[in-house]
């Protein structure tokens, strides 16, 4: 893992916290850093990013796992290139609802009463909203990618939308900030002596449901389904291991994290061998 020097100009314009309230993030040189905060979160973006390669996702972030130093601190972190065009910025429907109607988009999915009825709000909304087609595709392979990679930051704050503000058009955001992924949350839902069953049990899906088979399911039934990998389960479970041992034993990452990945990647590619070709 390199080691990236976070200028002071930069960390003192640039450093901001994300949706859980205090991820230290900055921009400097066209690339985005962020910072581990509840535990692996920049492991799981990498392995994510690394395995989207094989996958139909056509457009999804490159996460890479880096050493950030700034302030004589060292914090293990990512590294991603900024995706944005040059007068885009990035919109959630959650505030593309607040903005449009009288209610937040969770707020009004808080009345509704099935993962069914959430979703296909969501999609008309957006579609009504923005013009754009075939969102219901795209929500669903958000959904399918966080069953698989059981994503818990999926809120309504995190369905991003991108929007031209010259040509006044919308397009859906590539895949990224995955870091919720994995089980990486070890200072809270999964901290290291928890096992497996354990930490299912713990973890809860959102937004359109505290079930990622509920909420996948739904979605599947509107908008069939879309995500594959092109290679076979097998194949994904080396990629994983070759993809971490390649970065050395010397790194910021601890062999029991590891594993706790490779062993989440054997169970969910057999759970869900229909989405690999082979």
């Amino acid at each position: 893992m390199s080691t990236i020097e976070i200028s002071k100009e930069y960390a003192v314009n640039g450093a901001e916290h994300s949706s859980l309230g205090s991820q230290l993030k900055w921009k400097q040189d066209g690339c985005w850093y962020k910072a581990d905060r509840l535990g692996f979160e920049s492991l799981a973006e990498a392995v994510v990013s690394h395995l989207l390669k094989h996958s139909n996702i056509g457009d999804f972030v490159q996460y890479d796992p880096v050493t950030i130093s700034w302030r004589e601190r060292q914090y293990r972190g990512c590294r991603s290139q900024d995706f944005r065009k040059e007068k885009e910025e990035l919109i959630s429907v959650e505030r593309l609802s607040r903005n449009f109607t009288s209610f937040g988009l969770a707020e009004t999915l808080g009345r509704m009463a099935g993962a069914k009825d959430r979703i296909l709000y969501t999609v008309e909304l957006v579609e009504n909203l923005t013009g754009l087609r075939d969102f219901g595709v795209y929500l669903t392979e958000l959904l399918e990618l966080d069953a698989f990679f059981l994503n818990v930051g999926r809120h309504t704050g995190n369905i991003m939308l991108l929007y031209d503000t010259e040509k006044q058009e919308y397009r859906p955001a590539p895949v990224f900030d995955m870091a919720r992924s994995l089980f990486s949350d070890t200072s809270n839902t999964c901290p290291p002596e928890k096992g497996m069953v354990e930490c299912y049990h713990a973890i809860v899906a959102e937004p359109f449901s505290g079930n990622f088979e509920e909420q996948l399911k739904a979605a599947n039934e509107l908008y069939d389904r879309h995500l594959k990998f092109d290679f076979s389960t097998n194949e994904m479970i080396n990629s994983v291991r070759d993809f971490l041992n390649g970065m050395g034993s010397g790194n910021a990452y601890q062999g029991s994290e590891k594993r706790r990945i490779g062993e989440i990647i054997r169970f969910q590619t057999r759970k869900y061998q229909y989405m690999f070709l082979k």
